[in-house]
């Protein structure tokens, strides 16, 4: 299955590279390399990639690409969640998936990816079974192995391997019980020139911190848990539960783990909670133009709307740009040609507004088309489809423990145009990205497929 792992940061550098069949030579990522040239933006490279020889699968984590070399055909869904598995186990043992994290621990690095895939397949993936058979680093057991010599490679079978509940050891023991649920739910947009909605969907997580003792068996229910669309469950679910009663019961991993990945596509059931007035114009034979957007709540359910980034890609005539905010700050690069604005919170009473003059070059043509505006947000204590935990009930225990639920919104690729696009056209560029980022949509994977 999987040949080879390539992972490169955000300049070009392979920095690592595992192989598991054959050795292949690092001059098959030209092709990818060719790929991110032509992409607009790093999150649009396209996940697979055919060459005369190979097949590259990549996602895009944390400002790294994990890319995977294929010889033959596989269903590209299956590498791509293996991978995302990779980045979480890297997450989970070094705090962080990032290339000095990596470096700092190019070891156990090594010993992971040789325990998660055996000569090419899965083999342990589950957090539970990793740790068992390799031990996290620490600062105490990195100086014991340095003097000892020794690794950080168990010396037993762990308990889970051979068990029917292979994501939870046995004998887990805490002071505290507790269980936490974070509903975290991306908006993915794009919004028309008039404010009118071109395409709109719901990507939602719920991620689970279970501190519980002993073998809990906890039911996880929901108000209305039928606007959930493509769910998507961790293996601990008991499935036929959830298409009976719409409940999740599981049997929970000991630690952090995702619980489900849903999606809510029915697009008058997703609201958008800001709007944008912009009016930006450029004069013909003039070298200046006029820049002027301002942002507001809309649907914000009566929330806070707070972390708003506003970032424009500005036509390569411009030169510089005088703006006038009246909340946050702004920078232009000139070189890249973006328009970053950190604009904070939003408050209704004064609606933040950038407003100026646009420098163009000295007789170069007018712009032909006006820039689109991307925009980050995030909303605390809300989750915009209205989805709403009811209750969670443990049996098998007898202690009473903690229960928490935080609930998040936030924007995905969230995008607002200038000028009239087709809606088929923005939709597929707004899937495949967020695809490459996810990985989650079959429709995509036959879509790329079919180009």
């Amino acid at each position: 299955m999987i040949h080879s792992l390539f992972l490169i940061n955000c300049s070009g550098d392979i920095f690592l590279e595992k192989h598991w069949k054959s050795v292949v030579s690092q001059s098959v990522c030209d092709y990818f390399f060719e790929a991110q040239e032509k992409a607009a933006d790093v999150e649009n490279v396209p996940p697979v990639i055919s060459t005369p020889h190979h097949y590259l699968i990549s996602i895009y984590r944390d400002k790294l690409f994990f890319v995977s070399v294929i010889q033959t055909e596989v269903p590209p869904l299956f590498v791509i969640e293996f991978l995302h598995r990779v980045a979480d186990t890297f997450q989970d043992y070094f705090g962080e998936c990032s290339e000095a994290a990596i470096k700092d621990n190019v070891v156990i690095v090594y010993e992971l990816l040789e325990e998660m895939l055996d000569n090419g397949f899965p083999l342990a993936t589950e957090s539970n079974i990793l740790k068992e058979l390799i031990k996290p680093p620490t600062i105490l057991r990195s100086v014991v192995n340095s003097i000892t010599g020794s690794s950080n490679v168990g010396d037993t079978l762990p308990t889970g391997q051979l068990s029917n509940i292979p994501w939870r050891r046995a004998g887990v023991k805490y002071t505290n019980n507790e269980a936490y649920f974070d509903v975290v739910e991306e908006i993915d947009a794009i919004i028309d020139k008039s404010g009118s909605t071109v395409f709109a969907e719901i990507q939602g997580v719920i991620d689970a911190c279970i501190k519980l003792s002993g073998m809990p068996d906890l039911s996880l229910s929901f108000m209305n848990p039928r606007l959930l669309d493509d769910v998507s469950f961790h293996p601990c679910i008991r499935f036929k539960r959830w298409e009976s009663e719409r409940v999740l019961s599981f049997i929970p991993p000991d630690g952090n783990f995702r619980l489900i990945s849903y999606r809510v596509s029915s697009q008058n059931l997703v609201a958008i909670p800001v709007y944008v007035k912009h009016s930006i114009s450029f004069k013909e034979n003039s070298s200046c133009g006029r820049f002027d957007i301002t942002i507001g709540p809309k649907q914000n359910m009566g929330k806070t709307i707070e972390g708003i980034t506003v970032t424009v890609h500005m036509p390569k005539v411009v030169l510089n740009m005088n703006l006038t905010p009246t909340q946050g700050s702004y920078t232009f690069d000139p070189v890249t040609k973006v328009l970053t604005w950190d604009v904070g919170k939003i408050t209704p009473q004064k609606l933040p507004s950038l407003k100026g003059l646009v420098n163009l070059q000295s007789g170069a043509p007018k712009p032909e088309e006006n820039p689109n505006l991307n925009i980050q947000f995030k909303i605390q204590q809300l989750a915009i489809s209205g989805l709403k935990v009811n209750r969670l009930d443990m049996y098998g225990e007898k202690y009473k423990p903690f229960k928490g639920v935080k609930y998040v919104t936030k924007a995905g690729k969230f995008q607002v145009k200038i000028l009239e696009a087709t809606s088929s056209i923005g939709r597929h560029q707004l899937e495949a990205a967020h695809f490459n980022s996810k990985g989650k949509s079959l429709q995509v994977v036959t879509s790329l497929l079919k180009q």
